[in-house]
């Protein structure tokens, strides 16, 4: 492709509103356009790295016993009513109306109308296990749209679902989805890890996110610093043995605590460490009060908490509802003498609270030596707070460690949830009626390329691995206007394509220091640039990502370029 006529409008700059590294380089080196507020034009280089992810991608699946289908982004409202997602899903779903009046979403995911399909074409078991995939723009009114193409409103997903006759078909074609998806990682070059998650609005129980390390990532994932696991820390499992102390239980006493909303300001003010201390949090759960308890020193974790209670809406009473249940202000709630209205649930830790401090339901006043079980009833305890570095993991291996992670692909295992409530049955080998067993299995392919660039930069621009960059290599005439130069860059253009090279041609008449950064900021694999000893038949190759500089002669540069991007791959 020749660079003089090809859509390459790179920046000086760095835009303003750019915040992280793919953003601001996806936008300096030509591959994006703002059109709107998370809505983005993909130009030509933009598009060449989309289509070779998705051709990854594709390949993966295809090998895995996918099926390809493409299905439409407006879907009718009725059959997320039937789903029962309508009303849950929340202002991120964009909604429309045709001129009938009739109501639609904008796809934000697809499981509904690909419930509905199989279970209009597939009515009996033999046609069964089926796994069908599409690549597709998807739309989510993000209420803050930001970090370019990592949380946008329009975006593009691969998303697969898979339909079963039993459990352990299920099983099986997780794993094999979960093995396909190591597989386009690991062939885009990333760092990732595959991790225990929450399956929040989609729903199902086992589940994976595919985290890309990186320090700008939205999600923390703990992991063990002696073994493979990893978990997002919304979900990780807490396995501490809590020692309870020998102390003598005392007498409980209301004490005055003037201005100490927070464990911090209170373990300050009475010279105790957060850990003697019992922290109080008041929930709404399905219109009903929960006080839920933790350890000062730990945090609630809110997934837990509705995972107690069946995975119901959940949600932190505000002042006014905490005022109207328990008659005080946030920051000095606790857990004696609240009304039996109010449910107690805590985290295991409190449990080996001895002689502890809470609030007591009063401005400026809280109690010491509160003990459970004396003071106050708990319904239950269990693992309600989040996992903290030093933890131990787990699987009983090591530590916890946290690190940052970018979310690129998430497997899930759904059962029943849709195929019960849009009656996708199939007839068993007794022509009995039986509910599909389903799998949903998705990729951010825009957030991948983001997500790639994060981890494959320097200052002078993108270092696009082998696999994913938009041309093999960058050919730069460094001055057009010599004769030797341009006729040596026109015979090597045409033969380095016809050995089947993808090749972008920087044919334009602009000074050799404007060439060289464009390149870098490009940042193709390889750049091969015909200069002064043009006439020499020799040409310098340098790597992008080591900096190497290579003097070769044109009769060698095919078989140099193999070399090289042999041992690239």
């Amino acid at each position: 492709m020749r660079q003089r006529t090809y859509l390459t409008p790179t920046l000086r700059d760095i835009p303003a509103d750019a915040e992280i590294k793919s953003h601001q380089l996806m936008l300096r080196a030509g591959f994006i356009r703002q059109t709107a507020s998370g809505i983005y034009s993909y130009l030509p280089l933009g598009k060449k790295v989309l289509r070779k992810v998705e051709a990854i991608i594709r390949d993966e699946m295809d090998s895995a016993g996918g099926q390809e289908v493409f299905l439409p982004a407006i879907q009718p409202a009725e059959l997320w009513e039937e789903s029962g997602r309508l009303g849950d899903y929340g202002p991120e779903l964009m909604r429309l109306k045709d001129r009938h009046g009739r109501d639609f979403v904008l796809g934000a995911t697809h499981e509904e109308v690909i419930t509905t399909l199989v279970r209009d074409e597939v009515q009996t078991y033999k046609k069964l296990p089926i796994n069908l995939y599409q690549i597709q723009t998807k739309y989510r009114d993000e209420r803050r749209p930001r970090f370019g193409v990592l949380r946008s409103r329009e975006f593009i997903m691969k998303d697969a679902y898979s339909f079963d006759t039993s459990q352990e078909g299920l099983d099986k074609s997780y794993q094999a989805m979960y093995q396909a998806y190591q597989n386009i990682f690991s062939r885009c070059q990333l760092d990732f890890r595959a991790v225990e998650a929450d399956s929040g609005a989609i729903g199902g129980t086992d589940t994976h996110e595919f985290m890309v390390l990186s320090d700008i990532g939205e999600d923390t994932i703990a992991y063990s610093d002696q073994s493979g696991f990893a978990a997002n820390v919304e979900i990780a499992p807490v396995v501490c043995d809590y020692i309870k102390s020998d102390e003598a239980i005392k007498e409980r006493e209301l004490v005055d605590t003037p201005n100490t909303r927070t464990i911090a300001e209170l373990s300050e003010f009475l010279q105790v460490k957060a850990e003697s201390t019992i922290k109080s949090l008041l929930f709404i759960v399905n219109e009903d009060p929960v006080l839920v308890l933790v350890r000062g020193d730990h945090e609630v974790n809110e997934i837990k908490v509705r995972n107690a209670f069946n995975k119901a809406t959940v949600e932190l009473a505000s002042p006014e509802e905490t005022a109207k249940v328990l008659n005080c202000e946030t920051g000095f709630i606790g857990p004696v003498g609240v009304s039996d209205k109010v449910t107690i649930i805590a985290d295991k830790a409190v449990e080996a609270i001895v002689n502890g401090i809470c609030g007591a339901n009063e401005k400026d006043k809280h109690f010491r030596n509160v003990n459970p079980g004396r003071d106050f009833e708990v319904s239950r305890f269990e693992d309600l707070r989040l996992i903290q570095e030093g933890d131990p993991s787990p699987d009983g291996q090591g530590t916890i460690k946290f690190a940052m992670g970018i979310e690129v692909g998430h497997v899930f295992k759904l059962g029943t949830k849709y195929s019960e409530a849009l009656g996708a049955k199939y007839l068993d080998e007794n022509g009995k009626s039986q509910t599909m067993i389903m799998g949903c299995y998705g990729i951010g392919v825009t957030r991948t390329i983001a997500a790639i660039i994060e981890q494959n930069h320097d200052e002078n621009g993108i270092v696009w691995p082998v696999s994913v960059a938009p041309f093999d290599l960058h050919l730069i005439a460094i001055n057009v206007k010599d004769e030797d130069q341009k006729k040596l860059s026109e015979d090597l253009y045409e033969t380095l394509v016809k050995e089947r090279f993808e090749v972008l041609y920087d044919d334009r008449p602009e000074r050799a220091g404007v060439k060289f950064k464009d390149s870098d900021l490009i940042g193709l694999p390889v750049r091969v640039a015909v200069g002064k000893k043009a006439s020499e038949g020799i040409v310098e190759v340098k790597l992008r990502k080591t900096g190497e500089m290579l003097e070769v002669h044109v009769s060698e540069l095919v078989e140099k370029l193999t070399q090289i991007f042999t041992e690239l791959s």
